[in-house]
């Protein structure tokens, strides 16, 4: 790390059942020049991919629902959530692991992907990048069973761009990478519109 202006001086583990969550000690050189010492936590899950699958054709898009834990505990009445496609890295690079994770989920086996974006998600507890992939599928991209793995059970939507938009605005889609995805796609339409 080369911040002059932050100095580590402890770093506790607290957890490392499901991911890595530490308490960090460190001094910190205000604007004003003075020192202070400061503790945050930080979670570690890995950095993760999500992809956007689109039939420019046909104008729809390729979403999943599963169940989220942490939106049950927080308002969410089902915990299910309408999302991209996504996962964590597991060692790949960015690409790798989104083309692993659309053909586990969704069964959609890509031969090229668009990298659009990388993104901090929470960066004020979550040390997470995202890597924001775009794909175009039509009717004959080859697909397999997908629905997830292991304990997962994903499902798959298909849906109009027009409808995905509109579950934004009306609160139905709430996941933030989804909707990064999805605005990212129709500034994309709105100018290729344009010229």
């Amino acid at each position: 790390m080369t911040n002059e202006r932050v100095q580590i001086t402890e770093e506790k583990l607290l957890s490392d059942n499901w991911y890595v969550l530490k308490r960090f000690t460190f001094n910190y050189l205000g604007k004003d020049g003075k020192w202070s010492t400061q503790q945050r936590e930080a979670y570690d899950r890995g950095n993760g991919a999500t992809i956007l699958l689109h039939n420019p054709q046909a104008d729809t898009v390729i979403l999943t629902r599963q169940f989220r834990l942490p939106t049950f505990v927080n308002g969410n009445p089902s915990g299910m959530l309408i999302e991209t496609c996504a996962g964590l890295l597991d060692n790949d690079d960015p690409e790798t692991a989104i083309r692993r994770e659309t053909e586990e989920e969704v069964g959609f086996r890509l031969t090229s992907v668009q990298k659009v974006i990388e993104a901090y998600m929470s960066p004020g507890s979550v040390t997470e990048k995202l890597f924001f992939y775009l794909a175009e599928y039509t009717a004959d991209t080859e697909r397999q069973a997908g629905g997830g793995i292991d304990e997962e059970e994903i499902d798959t939507l298909e849906l109009p761009v027009a409808q995905a938009l509109a579950m934004v605005e009306s609160g139905e889609i709430m996941d933030g990478k989804t909707i990064m995805l999805l605005q990212y796609l129709r500034i994309q339409q709105l100018a290729k519109a344009r010229n």
